[in-house]
């Protein structure tokens, strides 16, 4: 159905759709439980290659935790054009406009061609020695040479990644989720299994180390798109992928940057930081970098589900502000305020009081144990500031404030995480720069909170009335 205006009632009764009337609790669950389940094979996706990679040697660990920020511009990249496209796809069919659906697909694909070019241009910087990307954060002569390797297949193999994304947003799109599920499950899975037999050179393959975990990992997405592309071409008859359709046209390009743009800016923020905090840390030594590139990697256990949380809360919000039913919007903020706190809490638990255990899959050396534990029970105590902060933000972006969740993703980030973590630096401590994150956490909870408070009087409280 389509509104005519903002705050009118549609003419369908709330009756006729879940989120109008079941309860919220219960509708929470059901929406939030395969995207938390998405999210969470996508946090074992990152983390899997560090855990092998750290059995072959800490200086390889520490070249994946240089490499990251290039994989994560990559998934920025891919995602905010599958989110244009899977934006523009989804209004087209609900339009019944089936020509303006698949120019949508179409154009998706030519984009996403077009940047998959660019990245392997970048990667192709590496082939014939060091990639000037790592060679500029580290001089270990090993460690450049590792990542080096990593980033270049990944960059000369990312149209995997790119055809993944892009095909699986498709089937979102349309309604098909669980065959994301399904290609999703299959590519972690795949990688999972091809890790070893190509990094220790297992069933008499040479042992590849760094360069066999790229192959697994590139393996993995390679498969996954082949059968995300499969599942739209047997399965998903509302869009038709032809050739035809991927010839340029201006008003699709348009509608499809337009959305997915700011998506790719604010997920970019985080390589951004990523780096920022690599070079801050490089300062002190190879191994508080490669710290920090494993905390990244084991937080996103418990950030991920709280982010598919607020996925679900969005929709919730959006809907129930369409129906203008205020005290719906609020039980769901509620809701979702106190299972993203729950989760955080228990993420703090286990950062705070386990830490060896949790650095004890990546074989730490004694110095890597050390700055590693402090790490983690440090910033660990910005979780429960994040799960407020990121929970309450849902209601930016369902209320078309999305401009209010990039100034707090800048603030997170950037604007107060980076300087507060070179400041803390100059102490000449590493333990002390851990604490720019839950510093920074709770700036923008501050933020957060009163950007609420006005979207609460400028659009909730009026529905009251």
């Amino acid at each position: 159905m389509r509104l005519t205006k903002p705050q009118t009632r549609p003419t369908v009764s709330p009756a006729e759709n879940k989120m109008g009337v079941l309860p919220e609790g219960k509708l929470l669950f059901n929406m939030a439980l395969p995207l938390i389940a998405s999210m969470l094979v996508q946090a074992l996706y990152n983390v899997v290659d560090s855990v092998y990679v750290s059995n072959y040697s800490e200086t390889a660990l520490t070249a994946l935790s240089l490499a990251f920020p290039v994989q994560n511009m990559q998934i920025a990249f891919s995602t905010g054009v599958a989110v244009g496209v899977n934006s523009l796809l989804s209004r087209s069919l609900g339009e019944g406009n089936q020509d303006r659906a698949n120019r949508s697909a179409g154009n998706g694909m030519l984009l996403s061609g077009i940047t998959v070019l660019l990245f392997m241009v970048f990667g192709a910087l590496g082939v014939t020695g060091n990639h000037p990307f790592i060679a500029m954060q580290s001089g270990v002569e090993a460690t450049v040479l590792d990542g080096s390797v990593y980033v270049t297949i990944c960059c000369l193999f990312s149209l995997g990644l790119f055809a993944e994304v892009l095909f699986e947003r498709m089937l979102q799109s349309s309604g098909r989720t669980v065959y994301t599920m399904i290609t999703q499950g299959t590519g972690a899975l795949l990688n999972i299994i091809l890790d070893p037999i190509f990094i220790f050179g297992y069933f008499g393959l040479p042992k590849l180390g760094v360069a066999g975990a790229a192959i697994a990992t590139v393996i993995g997405q390679w498969v996954a798109a082949a059968m995300a592309l499969f599942f739209n071409l047997k399965k998903n008859p509302d869009i038709h992928l032809r050739l035809s359709y991927c010839k340029p046209r201006s008003d699709v390009m348009r509608g499809i940057l337009s959305v997915g743009f700011p998506s790719t800016v604010m997920m970019a923020i985080s390589s951004v930081m990523n780096f920022g905090m690599n070079q801050i840390l490089q300062g002190f030594s190879e191994t508080a970098t490669g710290v920090f590139g494993v905390y990244y990697k084991l937080q996103s256990f418990f950030f991920m589900p709280v982010f598919g949380l607020n996925n679900a809360t969005i929709s919730i919000v959006a809907y129930n502000y369409g129906y203008r039913k205020p005290k719906r919007i609020l039980r769901t903020l509620r809701l979702s305020c106190t299972v993203a706190l729950c989760i955080m809490l228990v993420g703090l638990a286990v950062f705070r009081f386990f830490p060896d255990f949790l650095l004890g899959f990546f074989h730490p050396s004694e110095e890597f144990l050390a700055i590693g534990r402090e790490a983690l029970r440090i910033i660990c105590f910005n979780f429960p500031l994040a799960a407020f902060g990121i929970a309450l933000g849902a209601s930016f972006q369902a209320m078309g404030k999305g401009s209010y969740a990039t100034v707090i993703s800048l603030c997170r980030q950037l604007i107060v995480l980076l300087p507060a973590a070179y400041l803390l630096s100059l102490t000449n401590q590493v333990d002390n720069v851990w604490w720019a994150f839950p510093i920074s956490e709770f700036v923008s909870l501050v933020i957060t909170v009163l950007f609420f408070l006005r979207i609460y009087r400028k659009k909730i409280r009026p529905l009251e009335e």
